[in-house]
């Protein structure tokens, strides 16, 4: 999926899409997606100046988005206005190195479950092959 078919798969927009692309997705089970890190992001002025990292949560955010995506295909579906995606638990979440401005993010979700609208994950994000973090996820679609 290019960033015209992401954009289409999440309700986020600029500055708060943390999705490029989509590398692979197999509905129902796992996806793995891409987040460039630029200098220019809108974050990096504040964290840190003199030593740009991404913040933590915004690296589970993108995980969290990337599952989005993972959802929203499972279901054959897109997001609307009668709707919203929450984030609604992170368990065992650890960062193992920072994100650095010039990083390709590469986004791994795999889905462990989906009951009664209720989605687990297992996530990853790795930055040259090597894992910077990684987490659980809990996820629910509910009507606005």
């Amino acid at each position: 999926m290019d960033i015209h078919a992401v954009l289409k798969s999440l309700p986020h927009r600029f500055p708060f899409l943390l999705v490029d692309r989509v590398l692979e997705v197999e509905p129902g089970k796992h996806i793995r997606a891409l987040k460039n890190v630029t200098i220019n992001e809108p974050f990096f002025p504040g964290h840190f100046p003199n030593h740009p990292v991404m913040p933590g949560v915004l690296i589970v955010e993108a995980l969290a988005q990337a599952a989005a995506i993972l959802s929203f295909e499972t279901l054959g579906t897109t997001p609307d206005a009668d709707s919203v995606y929450y984030l609604c638990g992170v368990d065992n979440t650890r960062f193992k190195k920072p994100v650095m401005a010039g990083d390709q993010l590469i986004l791994e979700v795999e889905l462990l479950r989906h009951s009664r609208g209720i989605w687990k994950y297992q996530a990853r994000a790795r930055v040259d092959g090597g894992v910077v973090a990684e987490t659980e996820l809990l996820c629910a679609v509910r009507p606005t």
